[in-house]
């Protein structure tokens, strides 16, 4: 029975330490960009997309399906970048067990 005891302790620390990481990783932010760092997008922790900036130059009236394109790469490339950010951060605290749903 101690050990357990010993093991729900352990289990409801590491569930607060869990909660604290994500809600500092979701002050926590990445930036990617496509076209030459004329798309950037910024995410955060909370794979939700927090900016979207354009330069001036991409934008062309008659072209656009390829601002399209290179809103959806950079966007893609944000959120794998946040997803990286928040998997590393999780391992740091599982000792790099995967856990179902982290």
């Amino acid at each position: 029975m101690k050990n357990m005891s010993s093991m729900m302790k352990q289990a409801q620390n590491l569930q607060k330490k869990m909660l604290k990481t994500q809600a500092e990783l979701a002050t926590k932010t990445v930036e990617a960009s496509s076209g030459g760092g004329m798309v950037k997008v910024i995410a955060n922790g909370g794979q939700k997309i927090e900016s979207i900036v354009f330069e001036k130059e991409i934008i062309d009236p008659e072209d656009i399906e390829m601002l399209q394109d290179l809103v959806l790469a950079a966007v893609n490339d944000a959120l794998h970048k946040s997803q990286e950010m928040v998997s590393s951060e999780m391992a740091k605290l599982t000792g790099g067990l995967n856990i179902p749903g982290l």
